[in-house]
């Protein structure tokens, strides 16, 4: 029997629907021994719960919606394997949105996950100030909303990521310790002077008497991935044929930190002789680069499992989140690009 109902399941065993819903649900007024009976008529007769009617009667959809810049990148496709493993002891459904960096693209995927009557949101914001006033209000009047990854805006809710200061500043030491002191900093234009990862780079250099170079800073737009090559490789260029040639880079972004080796070897510029290279990067393959990639690693996929089950936490006691920052530690990975 195929699709059946509860109510071809009480026909079938002789029970009122009631005891069949109650059975399924495991309510304790019903005896272990017609629970069990219910529930091994179901799982042989391939009987599955109809979530419309149950969403209908209980006013909830159980589904979250997940907000991200891009799956088209290895931190958060690793961030959404974390959601996933978590959706699977949760029970809740997941649609998943794209931003694509873009202000009014994530306000028009918070529309959209507002009009499907989703039960909560996980997002990665655009930046620190994207449709704050908009997110507040959905707190506020629809649903609770856990900020991931990107933590700096001011929304009190849960917000859950990693260190990045820390990882910045150790980073910018290591080049530091081996004597790369021309340190070119490329980040994304959202990431504003007191994102983390840029304070934690100063500090660096800071702490080493080393003068920070506005020229050494360069900001690239990460919704248009077609001209970051180009805009990099022509900044580079031009750091080089100035006085102060450049000797190391920090990339900012998982994107820019890969790209970068193959902005150099365009270039003809040896990594790490001439200029090593360091950076915010998930890549499974950085071993495999040419030469290895250093990389500041995040654990992306615990990131994940956190955000939803935070907020499946306070979808479940039908509270409004309470201000809470959660920060995990990033993991340094020294190879030849930063010449270990």
């Amino acid at each position: 029997m195929a699709n059946i109902t509860i109510k071809d399941i009480a026909k079938a065993l002789g029970l009122s629907v009631s005891t069949v819903s109650k059975s399924l649900n495991d309510i304790s007024e019903i005896s272990p021994l017609t629970k069990q009976r219910v529930i091994d008529f179901a799982n042989t007769n391939n009987y599955r719960a109809n979530k419309v009617a149950t969403s209908l009667k209980n006013g909830k959809t159980n589904t979250v919606g997940v907000i991200v810049c891009s799956i088209n990148n290895t931190f958060i496709s690793q961030v959404l394997d974390g959601i996933q493993k978590a959706s699977l002891q949760t029970g809740y459904d997941i649609v998943i949105m794209q931003s694509f960096e873009n202000t009014d693209t994530e306000k028009s995927c918070l529309e959209t996950l507002i009009s499907r009557g989703v039960d909560g949101i996980l997002i990665a914001p655009v930046d620190a100030s994207a449709n704050i006033s908009f997110i507040s209000s959905i707190i506020k009047n629809c649903c609770p909303v856990i900020i991931f990854d990107r933590i700096s805006c001011e929304l009190e809710t849960v917000k859950i990521g990693v260190d990045e200061y820390m990882g910045a500043l150790k980073a910018t030491q290591h080049l530091i310790k081996k004597d790369r002191k021309r340190i070119v900093f490329i980040t994304a234009e959202q990431f504003g002077e007191n994102h983390p990862r840029f304070r934690g780079f100063q500090e660096a250099l800071k702490k080493n008497d080393i003068q920070y170079d506005p020229d050494f800073k360069i900001s690239c737009n990460l919704e248009d991935i077609e001209s970051l090559d180009e805009k990099i490789g022509h900044w580079i260029k031009k750091l080089r044929s100035s006085g102060g040639k450049p000797d190391a880079i920090f990339g900012a972004t998982d994107i820019i930190t890969t790209r970068t080796l193959g902005i150099l070897a365009k270039l003809k510029i040896k990594v790490p002789n001439e200029i090593a290279v360091i950076g915010f990067s998930n890549t499974d393959i950085a071993f495999a680069l040419n030469p290895p990639l250093s990389t500041i690693r995040q654990p992306a996929t615990d990131i994940g499992f956190l955000a939803l089950t935070n907020l499946a936490e306070v979808i479940k006691t039908k509270a409004v989140p309470k201000q809470k920052t959660l920060l995990l530690h990033t993991k340094i990975q020294f190879r030849a690009s930063s010449k270990v």
